[in-house]
C-alpha cells in the first residue's frame, strides 16, 4: 500500500506518482489522505491500480480515468469521473453536478444522490446511483446505461440519443423527446448485471426503462420549438 498525505506532498506531486504508474507496475494499491476538497485529484490515470481517497473531493477528481478504480470514501464536487474511459470509480456520498459528464466507457458508482446534470452527454458508460439524481440528467446521452434507484428530477434525457435510462423511483418530467418504453428481457439481464456490479440491492423488474422518441434525429418545423 501506498500512502501518500496531501498535508505533506503537492497535488501536483500526487498526480503524477499516480500518472507514472504503468500496467506493469507493483504498486497497485493507493492510499491518499487529507484531500481536503482538492481539485483534479488523481486524474488521468492510465494503469490498473487502486487508489482510495479518505475524504472529500473538489472538481473532476478521477477525470479520464482508464482502467484504475478509485473509490472516494466522502462526496466528489462537479465532474467527478469526466470524460472516463475505463476502469471504476465509486463514490461512497454524494455527487455535486454533472457526474460522469462525457464519458466514454467504465463504470460509475455513486452511493448516495447526484445533483443536476448526472450524465450529461455521456458516450458509453455506466452510472448507477444509489439514490436520486437532479434535473436535466443525461442531457444529450448518446450511449451507455443510467441507472437510478431513487427518483429523477426534471428534464431526464432531454435531446438524448441511444442511451438507455432506468430509474425505480419517480420522475419529476421527461426532456424533450425522452419517453417511457418497453423493459424487454435483454433490458432486464443488462440492468440485473449493472446492479450486481454497483453492489445495489434491488430488482431488475422494480425500474421503468426510458430513452429516444428519435423525432429530433432530423429537423422537422412542426418540432421547431423543441429544438
Amino acid at each position: 500500500m501506498q500512502t501518500i498525505d496531501l498535508a505533506a506532498t503537492t497535488l501536483r506531486e500526487l498526480n503524477a506518482a499516480l500518472q507514472g504508474q504503468t500496467a506493469s507496475t507493483n504498486q497497485t494499491e493507493w492510499e491518499i489522505l487529507n484531500p481536503r476538497g482538492a481539485h483534479a485529484l488523481a486524474v488521468g490515470l492510465d494503469a490498473p491500480i487502486e487508489v482510495t481517497v479518505r475524504g472529500s473531493t473538489g472538481y473532476y477528481c478521477a477525470g479520464m480515468n482508464k482502467q484504475a478504480t478509485v473509490r472516494i470514501t466522502g462526496s466528489a464536487g462537479p465532474g467527478v469521473a469526466e470524460n472516463m474511459m475505463s476502469g471504476t470509480v465509486v463514490i461512497d456520498g454524494d455527487a455535486s453536478q454533472y457526474a460522469g459528464a462525457t464519458g466514454r466507457g467504465g463504470l460509475l458508482v455513486i452511493k448516495g444522490n447526484a445533483s443536476s446534470r448526472c450524465g450529461i452527454s455521456m458516450k458509453g458508460i455506466d452510472i448507477v446511483v444509489h439514490g436520486s439524481i437532479g434535473h436535466m440528467s443525461a442531457f444529450m446521452a448518446q450511449k451507455g446505461n443510467l441507472v437510478v434507484l431513487g427518483d429523477a428530477g426534471d428534464g431526464l434525457g432531454d435531446s438524448l440519443y441511444e442511451a438507455r435510462l432506468f430509474v425505480r423511483g419517480a420522475v419529476k418530467g421527461l426532456g424533450a423527446d425522452c419517453v417511457e418504453k418497453e423493459m424487454r428481457p435483454e433490458h432486464l439481464e443488462i440492468l440485473r448485471d449493472l446492479l450486481a456490479r454497483a453492489e445495489a440491492d434491488a430488482s431488475p423488474e422494480e425500474f421503468r426503462r426510458y430513452g429516444s422518441a428519435r423525432s429530433l434525429y432530423h429537423f422537422r418545423v412542426d418540432n421547431a420549438s423543441a429544438y
